[in-house]
């Protein structure tokens, strides 16, 4: 639908704001309430993930990269074997509920029996051992409160898995499964506003939850946090459970005859799925800009939570920190939804729409890198104006990832699943999977990659800067090189697909000339 026919058809306010039908409401409210309690779950375990690790004993900055590198993408691919056996075994309702349950019931279990039980379960005389035999350098350091830590690494790990496997591949799987593309164009925006109101309620709900507020020690924060999660998790599968019964049985939201299908064996094997992968330009260029996104905000942001964790450097004011930081996240990238994202989507096009977030990016992390690289060179001016180079770093980088992540969750994540939309079912399912889970670990395990090769030769975080800028610069133009190759092959199948639905609308019948009539 053009933004002239919505215009026409909606009213020029309407169309701005509020392009949907009334019987619509029906598809999209309950879309809008799984995508809240996913993002909201995916806000409080992002958060809690990184003040478990950052200030955990003999932890810090330095232990992100291992564990990105050495733990989270081992665990990606396992998880991804295990989801490409189990879409060969069972419907796709039950994949649902069985991949969603075990993170539900993982969180709760870390909150109300690992953690409390953490001095029993995590070693301490093997420890030492380790710490002596290894060389006194940051990657030491790193491996050692890894395996120190053992349980936060755990949970750790899953939450880093929750948005890659619930967020992108379950949610979005299911809402490109049941969205036409004209539908995309006007619920995809507006669905994303239902996860940055998210944001707003799971900055303030660690806020309320931290410690020191309300008199709460540190284990019965997490707990609360945890009974969050679970009841939010709990709410995602009884949506998914409503939907199933009342919207997808509705053929004004879902004809299973209109799914593309390709005349291919419809299972492969994980090795068979990545080899087609690696075959199909159109898929290489998603996941390049999902790799992309994932090394180029995991190189700017270690280096900034190391700053934060050397203001911060207690649980309890981590913890304050990142829910202000998540609230303001959610404000500013609500006011993009409401305004930016869908407008630009439908009156620009894919292709402009797809090109702001690697821009801003781009832009705000050189920005926030060359204040790193020549701060001391304003030490005496930021004393008159009363605050320090560290204090101006952690700001500067709250701006930048603030920045960059509403450019991410309004632009990026609508427009990169509308690029799903058009293909076959096959490569929506298989294809999706490997670059959402396997594709955006390796993104984000290449930065911490480089990382840790940086570490072996520099002795902190912050010494890293100049170096990771010449990286970060390199991905960024690859990034918009890729944006532009896939912006004209996804215009070229949109319009295939919709010329082939006018012809199933309106078949041609040939005239027989050759019989004279009765």
């Amino acid at each position: 639908m053009s933004s002239e026919s919505e215009v026409e058809e909606f009213g020029k306010l309407r169309s701005l704001f509020w392009p949907i039908h009334s019987y619509e409401l029906k598809k999209i409210l309950p879309m809008f309430f799984m995508f809240f309690c996913i993002s909201f779950n995916y806000t409080i375990l992002r958060d809690t993930k990184d003040s478990l690790i950052m200030t955990a004993p003999g932890s810090g900055a330095e232990a992100i990269p291992f564990l990105k590198v050495w733990c989270v993408v081992p665990a990606a691919i396992l998880l991804m074997l295990i989801y490409s056996k189990m879409s060969n075994l069972m419907s796709k309702e039950k994949l649902f509920y069985s991949m969603l349950l075990p993170f539900v019931g993982f969180f709760a279990l870390f909150g109300f029996v690992l953690y409390p039980l953490r001095d029993v379960l995590h070693p301490s005389e093997s420890v030492n051992t380790l710490r002596n035999f290894l060389p006194d350098s940051a990657a030491a350091k790193g491996i050692v409160a890894i395996y120190r830590n053992w349980t936060f690494g755990v949970f750790y790990i899953l939450a880093e898995m929750w948005g890659s496997m619930v967020l992108s591949m379950m949610f979005w799987g299911f809402a490109n499964d049941i969205t036409k593309i004209s539908e995309a164009k006007r619920f995809y925006g507006l669905l994303g506003i239902g996860a940055n109101v998210a944001l707003i309620f799971s900055g303030r709900a660690i806020i309320w939850a931290a410690p020191g507020a309300q008199g709460r020690p540190y284990s019965q924060s997490l707990q609360v946090l945890m009974l969050m999660v679970a009841i939010a998790g709990i709410c995602i599968l009884a949506t998914y459970y409503w939907m199933q019964n009342n919207v997808l049985t509705d053929s004004r939201f879902f004809d299973p005859k209109l799914i593309k299908k390709k005349k291919i064996k419809t299972k492969m094997s994980m090795l068979e799925s990545l080899s087609y992968l690696t075959k199909s330009r159109y898929l290489g260029c998603i996941g390049f800009i999902v790799m992309a996104y994932g090394v180029t905000i995991n190189l700017i942001e270690v280096i900034w939570k190391s700053q934060v964790k050397s203001v911060y450097a207690n649980p309890a004011e981590y913890t304050n920190f990142m829910g202000h930081f998540s609230t303001m996240t959610g404000v500013v990238t609500l006011f993009m939804f409401l305004f930016v994202s869908h407008n630009v989507i439908r009156r620009f096009g894919w292709t402009i729409a797809a090109m702001v977030t690697p821009i801003v990016l781009m832009v705000t992390g050189v920005l926030f890198l060359n204040f790193i690289v020549f701060r001391d060179f304003l030490t005496g001016y930021l004393a008159m104006m009363g605050t320090s180079p560290l204090m101006l770093a952690v700001i500067f980088g709250a701006a930048q990832n603030i920045m960059s992540k509403s450019s991410k969750y309004s632009l990026f994540d609508p427009t990169k699943e509308m690029a799903y939309i058009p293909l076959d079912q096959e490569s929506k399912t298989k294809g999706k999977a490997a670059i959402d889970v396997v594709g955006a670990r390796l993104g984000k395990s290449g930065g911490s990659l480089a990382q840790q090769f940086l570490m072996l030769f520099v002795p902190s975080a912050i010494a890293m800067a100049p170096y990771v800028g010449i990286i970060f610069i390199l991905m960024g133009i690859g990034w918009i090189f890729s944006v532009k190759a896939l912006g004209k092959r996804y215009e070229t199948l949109v319009l295939e697909q919709e010329s082939e639905r006018a012809r199933q609308k309106n078949p041609v019948v040939p005239l027989n000339l050759g019989k004279a009539t009765q």
